[in-house]
């Protein structure tokens, strides 16, 4: 009895000095724990939409979405996984489900507030998304249940070493190209939009988000989806868009390094999805594509009418390429889970031609 006794508390030992916690409040975790906190679009929504009213259109529920990995649709804009959901995996995190899903509760892990058509701009397809501005209302009203449940200093504290990690702003040049209605410029419109993230980011930062990550712009101009917009412009993109695009890309690290200077202890990495995403547009086979330019979801030109599930505003016909693994693009705006998969890979350890100046191992191990 002595003997099982001793071998017991020895587990006990073994495991403490093993599996190290931290505790926030009556809650205690791994002590490399670090939550995420994602904001932005499609790009990293994770069901949002599901729990908003808002057009078919705007929603990823319906079938084929979903069927690599999960078997079914669970919002994703995608046949499987997104960067959030890989980079859980990494960071070891249980997958973190949208904000305003019912049953969700682990606020320790972080919390999703991205949706799917979102912009920087309350305007882009306003009453149809939770725009980045909701997003931030979201994350103020977490950070106050957080200190009711676990303390005003442990929360700050689970804020302050968490990771941010953000997709936005291309809604804002889709929503513009697509209405062509905006009175502005392209680089008034630029300003606006960088405009309106980076005074996100200073709130942020005020609740305690110190280490950010953010998605740079993906070519826009070669989406499917843009392509079968106006085809007789699309070889080989849609240049208009692609201008936009760039002048975005070059004043995002100009606004992020005013923002450090001027907010300590503030770090950032920018992850090059642009030139990531282009790389496998252009020469899909070096990279493990067959496809790079037609959607395996959609129809028309390109596969690039949005018409992947047959609910949409389109019309219920729609093409389904037989191995989405051999597609760059999923459906006609997005691209595939095996390019986030990619992405995510390149991301988390740092390949400096993706993300600079730190990789998203060094933002949850600092």
């Amino acid at each position: 009895m002595k003997s099982l006794r001793f071998h017991f508390y020895l587990l006990i030992l073994y495991a403490s000095i093993i599996i190290p916690t931290k505790c926030f409040g009556n809650i205690c975790l791994q002590k490399d724990h670090v939550a995420l906190f994602i904001f932005g679009d499609s790009l990293v929504d994770v069901g949002t939409n599901n729990y908003i009213d808002t057009l078919t259109d705007n929603r990823a529920n319906i079938p084929p979405y979903g069927e690599t990995f999960f078997k079914y649709p669970t919002g994703r804009a995608s046949n499987g996984r997104l960067i959030p959901d890989f980079l859980a995996e990494y960071a070891n995190l249980e997958l973190i489900p949208p904000y305003l899903h019912p049953g969700y509760h682990r606020y320790v892990d972080g919390a999703n507030f991205a949706s799917g058509g979102a912009g920087t701009l309350d305007e882009t397809r306003q009453g149809l998304v939770v725009a980045l501005n909701t997003q931030l209302k979201y994350f103020k009203k977490l950070d106050t249940l957080l200190k009711q449940r676990l303390g005003e200093k442990e929360a700050k504290k689970l804020l302050s070493i968490a990771v941010y990690l953000t997709s936005v702003g291309s809604n804002d040049y889709l929503f513009r190209f697509t209405s062509n209605s905006s009175v502005y410029s392209p680089k008034e419109y630029v300003n606006l939009v960088i405009g309106n993230l980076t005074t996100v980011i200073e709130e942020i930062y005020k609740k305690g988000g110190r280490k950010h990550v953010f998605l740079n712009l993906h070519p826009l101009g070669c989406l499917p989806f843009v392509k079968a917009i106006k085809p007789e412009n699309a070889n080989p993109c849609v240049e208009e868009v692609t201008s936009i695009t760039k002048l975005h890309n070059k004043a995002l690290p100009k606004a992020l390094k005013k923002l450090k200077s001027e907010l300590r202890g503030l770090k950032y990495s920018i992850a090059d999805f642009y030139t990531f995403l282009g790389e496998r547009i252009v020469n899909p086979s070096k990279y493990g594509f067959k496809e790079g330019k037609i959607s395996c979801c959609g129809t028309g030109p390109y596969n690039g009418i949005y018409s992947c599930g047959g609910k949409r505003a389109v019309g219920p016909k729609y093409e389904l390429c037989r191995n989405i693994s051999d597609y760059v693009f999923f459906d006609a705006p997005h691209p595939s889970e095996k390019v986030y998969q990619q992405f995510t890979e390149q991301i988390w350890s740092g390949t400096p031609n993706v993300i600079q100046p730190h990789s998203l191992k060094e933002l949850f191990d600092h």
